[in-house]
């Protein structure tokens, strides 16, 4: 008779789990460059918070649509606001949004997608089914839509952002989890105790992390993207307050003061070729064998 000897601990661990330290121990180019991006946007926030060299919500601290030179670096609006200050101001804006947006769709899908694939059965038909109707709507469009329903604001903002992009994270998860929920270290940590939960909280859910961490930085670029477009049309954050998607909005009728547009816009391919690149970065390292 084959004995089927009790696993030890360390030995359930999944071998598919890629711990994300060996991802930086070797060099890759995407990914340097989009950690050396994403730090000098995390410092410029900071910065913009504590220091701006004229306040950014302030009108008339210069010559409307003066052109860049050493007292306004990048000029200033049609009402004479410095545009530097709003921009370094703005950093903390749109960077903060988009991190937190991120991080609550990714727990949110991340979760719900897991016990979607491990329950499966009704469970998983009904949450399919309304992920399918949100996912019928473009992003864009639907966050527009309940934007425009709910109000203006940082905090509604959020929110939509994190509702338009937990079907994604969930569709992942669940993926990742049906792909798992059966194999051998799955069947041994049943083998030596480990409730239902157990099985998917200590085992599963670790392993969906490292596809869904990738996902999410490639994601947050495109997060970046639709809160500076509605900011563009004057449905994101508070009137008034510093938002890039807000200041391309102010120079898009005056073709003369490009400097309106251009600072703030390079701003946002930063931001979004960032996380661009870090994901990338952690794609790439993913299929390395």
């Amino acid at each position: 008779m084959t004995m089927i000897r009790a696993t030890p601990q360390a030995e359930i661990a999944a071998p598919l789990r890629k711990s994300l330290r060996s991802r930086f121990n070797a060099f890759n180019l995407p990914l340097m460059l989009g950690l050396l991006l994403m730090g000098v946007l995390v410092l410029t926030a900071v910065l913009g918070q504590m220091w701006t060299p004229f306040d950014p919500k302030a009108t008339g601290v210069g010559v409307p649509f003066s052109a860049p030179d050493a007292v306004h670096w990048f000029g200033t609006d049609a009402v004479g606001a410095d545009i530097f200050s709003k921009t370094l101001a703005a950093t903390a804006t749109d960077f903060g949004v988009t991190l937190i947006s991120v991080a609550l769709a990714f727990v949110a899908g991340g979760l719900t997608g897991a016990l979607t694939g491990f329950l499966g059965g009704a469970f998983d038909t009904v949450v399919m089914r309304l992920v399918e109707i949100l996912q019928a709507f473009p992003p864009l469009l639907l966050a527009m839509l309940i934007v425009v329903t709910t109000g203006p604001g940082i905090t509604n903002v959020v929110i939509v952002i994190m509702i338009v992009g937990i079907p994604g994270y969930l569709r992942l998860a669940r993926a990742e989890v049906l792909s798992q929920k059966n194999l051998e270290y799955a069947d041994a940590a049943r083998m030596v105790g480990h409730s239902g939960a157990g099985v998917l909280f200590r085992h599963l859910v670790p392993n969906t992390l490292s596809p869904l961490i990738s996902f999410a930085a490639i994601n947050a670029a495109w997060v970046a993207i639709i809160i500076s477009s509605l900011g563009f049309i004057g449905v994101g954050i508070e009137p008034g307050s510093p938002e890039w998607g807000s200041m391309i909005a102010a120079g898009r009728h005056d073709i003369e003061s490009w400097w309106i547009s251009l600072f703030p816009g390079l701003a946002i391919i930063i931001l979004a070729c960032a996380f661009y690149l870090v994901g990338d970065g952690l794609t790439d390292k993913e299929h390395t064998p």
